[in-house]
């Protein structure tokens, strides 16, 4: 199932569409309030509430919340910043009528739930609202914020203000850019998204678990996908991706090199004429280059032999450091749509610092070269030349280890090997990689990656 994520302005138009069409913009608020109190009721259980009431609908929000929450035998608090200033938040402060405190007076409550601003803040918090904050916040066991933690942007990641830790937050209809984005997605904990009834799409979408075919009767080595891999000169680089790209079902694996590389499961195959021997063969479903590449002139001659392959490419590492010093205009002629994998680094180098968030300079990036482009992180962003583009949730920090991105790359290669479009295949790679590092579990190293791959694409297929 597509889950889309919407900016800030796709989620108004989208409120805007629901109440054009019959449903009133109070029902909207009961909805999103009785959403979240569910959901906070559920995750934290009966204890006494504090909830932060900002002057906007997130306010009113609030209120809806707090009184759903004492109906079911709460002891809640409001803290009000103002009076309530739209039409819905004064419906829902009126309807509320237990105990309201000034946000500067209250005291702290076990459950602290944080409703001052959500969808479309512009600044940071006023020092004041700052420290009452981060007074109340510290103090809590539990803290939930309602659509956004208050002091987050809503559509790049930016923390306008210091952000305390919440262990839960509730948004409404889809999930917003900075609930994936860092470096605002660290403060957001769980992140549970209420249904208020509204349809909307967008051409930003949240990585999903991939549907992958099984083998049929009539499937051999090469129509599951021959996924050829030109080595570097370091051997570690390539027999990573090549284990995975085999893990990740690949139905051939071809390792070429100057020489055997030792330590090669014996299933990929290696032939030890050379990493240009047999680039021509019709049946590559995905060349990968560039993982243990150096930057030097015989890097460039191999780089150079790939993209005159004119095969479906996938690009990491050396490859990538190769095109940062001239050339990268040659991959919009390329017959099939290639695959760059870049980290923050490797991005910086191939286009530079730019502005904008990260989906703005991954989409940017993909349309100068006509490629998909793999924005590798902790909020690992996928982009499409057409504008479309996808944020991986939850991506594993321990992944910021030497190997996972021969890993990742050898993963691509084998999906897009198999016959997935490049965008499709990219997500695809990207979810099994954050999949399998789930599964390792915390201090993995690369190479426990790959025995994991196996479960995994299993749950895919």
């Amino acid at each position: 199932m597509t889950r889309f994520i919407l900016t800030a302005d796709e989620m108004r138009a989208a409120e805007a569409a629901a109440i054009a069409a019959g449903t009133p913009a109070y029902t909207l608020m009961e909805r999103a309030g009785a959403g979240a109190a569910e959901a906070i009721w559920r995750f934290a259980g009966p204890m006494p509430a504090l909830v932060l009431c900002g002057p906007g609908n997130n306010g009113g929000d609030g209120y809806v919340i707090a009184r759903l929450l004492r109906a079911r035998g709460l002891q809640v608090t409001v803290a009000a910043l103002a009076e309530p200033r739209s039409d819905d938040a004064h419906t829902a402060r009126a309807a509320w009528d237990g105990p309201v405190v000034a946000l500067a007076d209250a005291h702290p409550a076990p459950l602290l739930i944080d409703a001052l601003f959500g969808t479309g803040l512009t600044r940071g918090l006023d020092a004041e609202v700052h420290g009452a904050l981060t007074r109340l916040a510290s103090a809590a066991q539990i803290r939930a914020a309602i659509d956004l933690p208050s002091g987050v942007a809503t559509d790049d990641g930016r923390v306008l203000s210091p952000v305390p830790d919440c262990e839960l937050t509730v948004t409404f209809g889809a999930m917003k850019p900075s609930h994936l984005l860092q470096p605002a997605a660290r403060h957001m904990g769980r992140v549970v998204v209420a249904d208020i009834g509204i349809e909307a799409a967008s051409r930003l979408i949240e990585v999903a678990r991939p549907r992958l075919r099984s083998p049929g009767p009539d499937d051999h080595k090469y129509t599951r996908g021959l996924v050829t891999i030109i080595a570097g000169a370091m051997p570690g680089a390539s027999i990573l991706a090549a284990t995975a790209a085999a893990r990740a079902g690949a139905g051939a694996v071809r390792l070429q090199a100057e020489t055997v590389v030792p330590g090669v499961p014996a299933a990929i195959v290696q032939n030890g004429k050379g990493p240009l021997d047999r680039l021509d063969d019709p049946r590559i479903g995905a060349l990968l280059a560039g993982c243990g590449l150096p930057a030097d002139k015989g890097g460039r001659r191999l780089l150079d032999a790939a993209l005159a392959t004119g095969r479906p490419l996938v690009l990491d590492a050396g490859a990538l450091q190769i095109l940062a010093d001239g050339g990268l205009e040659r991959l919009a002629d390329q017959p099939r749509r290639p695959i760059l994998t870049p980290h923050d680094g490797e991005f910086a180098k191939l286009f530079g610092e730019g502005a904008g968030s990260k989906v703005e300079r991954a989409r940017a990036a993909a349309a100068a070269i006509d490629a998909v482009v793999v924005y590798k992180g902790a909020d690992t962003v996928i982009a499409h030349p057409d504008g479309r583009a996808a944020i991986c949730r939850d991506m594993s920090n321990w992944l910021a280890s030497a190997g996972t991105g021969d890993v990742l790359a050898g993963i691509i290669a084998a999906v897009r090997a198999a016959g997935l479009p490049a965008f499709e295949a990219a997500q695809a790679g990207v979810w099994l990689q954050g999949r399998a590092a789930e599964l390792a579990g915390p201090a993995f190293i690369a190479d426990d990656l790959v025995a994991h791959l196996r479960q995994s694409y299993s749950e895919c297929v």
